[in-house]
């Protein structure tokens, strides 16, 4: 499969979260009001792994999701991301223990077929060239069974707070990141990014069609932000997560 501009958006986008890493999570919590802490227990919810079982959290960022996972000592752990920068600051940060950190691309996953009983993601399909072959590469990574679960942002839809919510969007996030981050281009990135983005009903399709079933979702900050799962069928992906 060719992947359009794959090497120039890779680029930029782990340049840009090379730069941001070291106040990334302040940044989340400041933007989300907070949010983004109860956002990544409900991912870890919906994982609904079982004792002893094993989660990939793939674009992990500094491992928010994975570390949330921890709080259960008998889950086996994997956090990858493809910025390095990323995976270091997560990894100076509490709990070191449990977790293995893995530098790696969502669109060619270093792990074996039918590997975990969970695969979660934070913010990462919207950064992707491809989201039908990162979903099809956590698919084929993942158990028949498994849960893919994805938190993400969304664009707005058109009701009476839509002008508050672009003046957070469009005008706060990116004083806020220039301020805390002191880089001007990431938190203008994020907004332009999330209005252009999938709404939950078009990433649903899009899970359906990789070949998800039970394909739910759930809307949280005025519907700017998605917590959307599917169920990898019982017979696995059969060849089908390959393109």
């Amino acid at each position: 499969m060719t992947l359009p501009a794959q090497n120039e958006k890779a680029r930029v986008v782990r340049s840009m979260f090379a730069r941001i890493a070291g106040r990334y999570d302040l940044m989340n919590r400041l933007m989300t009001f907070g949010q983004d802490r109860t956002w990544q227990r409900e991912v870890v919810r919906r994982a609904a792994l079982p004792a002893g079982g094993r989660l990939l959290d793939i674009g992990c960022g500094t491992g928010g999701i994975a570390k949330m996972a921890a709080s259960d000592t008998s889950l086996r752990i994997t956090a990858a991301d493809f910025t390095l920068e990323m995976l270091q600051q997560g990894r100076s940060t509490p709990p070191r223990r449990r977790l293995a950190w893995c530098c790696a691309d969502a669109l060619a996953l270093p792990f074996a077929d039918r590997t975990f009983d969970a695969v979660t993601s934070g913010y990462l399909l919207r950064n992707v060239v491809a989201i039908e072959h990162a979903l099809h590469e956590q698919i084929r990574v993942a158990k028949p069974g498994a849960r893919i679960v994805c938190l993400d942002t969304a664009p707005p839809d058109q009701h009476i707070l839509l002008p508050l919510i672009n003046f957070h969007m469009q005008r706060v996030i990116p004083w806020l990141g220039r301020l805390v981050s002191g880089d001007r281009f990431a938190y203008n990135y994020l907004p332009q990014s999330t209005q252009a983005f999938k709404t939950a009903a078009e990433l649903a399709r899009l899970m359906r069609q990789a070949g998800l079933v039970d394909v739910v979702f759930q809307r949280r900050m005025f519907k700017t932000v998605t917590i959307i799962q599917g169920t990898v069928p019982a017979g696995g992906h059969k060849d089908s997560a390959r393109v």
